[in-house]
């Protein structure tokens, strides 16, 4: 009988006076990390790091992190650059200036 226990009750294998095993959680990513990771590895030709990062949130969350990350990159360089964030953006996608 003690057998069965062991084999189903984690609790069962330890022994008496050994600490109980933390509980494994998953860690929870925020879609501002899932967005993070997704872009650096496509522009690191990473696979596999945007295939994980994916996983981590809803396709829709995702391309909503991904569309804020954008748009802070572009306001960023744009007070970086003393220019308007239009400039920056066609600059960045090698479009002709407004």
């Amino acid at each position: 009988m003690r057998a069965i226990f062991n084999a189903f009750l984690p609790t069962a294998r330890r022994t008496p006076g050994e600490p109980p095993e933390p509980p494994r959680v998953r860690r929870q990513h925020n879609l501002f990390e899932a967005a993070a990771v997704y872009v650096v590895g496509s522009v690191e030709d990473d696979q596999d790091r945007m295939d994980e990062a994916a996983t981590w949130v809803s396709p829709e969350a995702l391309s909503f992190g991904i569309n804020e990350l954008a748009c802070r990159a572009v306001i960023a360089l744009a007070r970086e650059r003393d220019e308007s964030p239009q400039t920056v953006a066609r600059s960045l996608l090698g479009l002709p200036g407004a």
